[in-house]
């Protein structure tokens, strides 16, 4: 499966500006028709009706709770595709420019479409994320009481119960995920406030990635779109996925990061944007595992050693051949001995005696 082809959707939670407002912004970017819903009272909800019949939503979130009910907004974007990834910076600009902001209680959730998968690509995909999970939290820099309330990592219990029961069907990993085999799952299931949200499979058909900070940057929220993205496709591509943890080294993270996405595939040009955001929070150096050698660390030029071994060298440079010399000599165990003066036959001696 390519990436390329996982339809996805997106929420994007901003506050300051009203929701008819927001809806206007969308508008203008996706045209056709803004309509006030206002049922469920709760929600309050506005649809913009694009050109293509497509619905996008606009309504309130009851955790936005730093500004008055008016001023919170939450853009449910419809099912898109990765050919509309352009189409959607362009909304999030359009909400930038029209005056709307996050702050630290706003989020982005990407839903994956999860008709592909089954217990057991869920299952590695559970996998690929626990391995990895210190790493990505960091990288995408989720604060702890996000961690803590409503994006939870993967838990050890869930991924014991995987490696020893095998799960192959979804039917399986439900009684895995809810301890039970959940028919009739409801949208506020306890189990929805995880980071992977496999509560979404059963009761909205989709893979709910609840990692990400709220933010109106285009760049980074498509790099957060690639790279769930990329996770989904490398579960649904492999075989297996290894679970062993990744511990997280704040030398080699950038590093250790960087590989990772590689391994996702999310190489060349395409993916480079992607990278750079990914990686931007993460300690250390993303081309040297143990980081860059410092000019005062670097240990001395051999050259300039030899150079101190034959300081009468006329030309100032090293003579490989007396250097050659002096390796044979330091072989013998002791300062190069003279040679012998050559034999001419007519020296005294046991030689000559012999040949009379």
């Amino acid at each position: 499966m390519d990436l390329r082809r996982i339809n996805f959707g997106i929420e994007i939670e901003t506050v300051k500006r009203t929701r008819e407002r927001v809806a206007q912004a969308i508008q203008s970017v996706v045209g056709g028709q803004v309509r006030h819903i206002g049922s469920p009272g709760s929600f309050d909800p506005w649809e913009v009706t694009d050109d293509h019949g497509r619905v996008w939503k606009v309504v309130s979130d009851g955790s936005l709770i730093n500004v008055p009910v008016h001023l919170r907004a939450e853009v449910v974007s419809p099912v898109l595709s990765y050919e509309d990834i352009p189409v959607l910076q362009e909304v999030v600009r359009a909400l930038r420019a029209c005056g709307a902001k996050v702050d630290d209680r706003c989020g982005i959730h990407v839903h994956v479409d999860a008709t592909a998968f089954d217990g057991r690509t869920l299952a590695n995909l559970a996998k690929i994320v626990y391995k990895q999970e210190a790493l990505i939290l960091t990288a995408l820099g989720v604060n702890e009481t996000r961690r803590r309330n409503y994006s939870k990592p993967v838990s050890d219990d869930l991924i014991a119960q995987i490696e020893r029961r095998r799960p192959r069907t979804r039917d399986k990993l439900n009684h895995i995920w809810y301890g039970y085999h959940n028919r009739q799952p409801q949208h506020y299931d306890s189990t929805r406030y995880h980071g992977v949200n496999l509560h979404n499979v059963w009761y909205r058909g989709t893979v709910e990635f609840r990692w990400f900070e709220g933010t109106l940057h285009a760049g980074k929220v498509k790099a957060y779109i690639q790279l769930v993205l990329a996770v989904a496709a490398k579960a649904l591509n492999g075989r297996a996925a290894s679970s062993r943890k990744r511990s997280f080294d704040p030398q080699s993270a950038r590093y250790d990061f960087r590989v990772f996405l590689l391994h996702l595939g999310l190489i060349g040009d395409e993916f480079k944007t992607a990278r750079k955001h990914l990686i931007a929070a993460l300690p250390g150096d993303s081309a040297f595992k143990r980081g860059r050698v410092k000019p005062d660390e670097q240990p001395a030029p051999k050259a300039e050693s030899l150079m101190e071994a034959w300081p009468d060298n006329p030309a100032g440079q090293p003579d490989w051949t007396r250097q050659g010399r002096a390796r044979r000599a330091r072989a013998m165990d002791g300062p190069s001995q003279p040679r012998p003066p050559v034999f001419s036959g007519d020296e005294t001696g046991g030689m000559q005696g012999g040949a009379s």
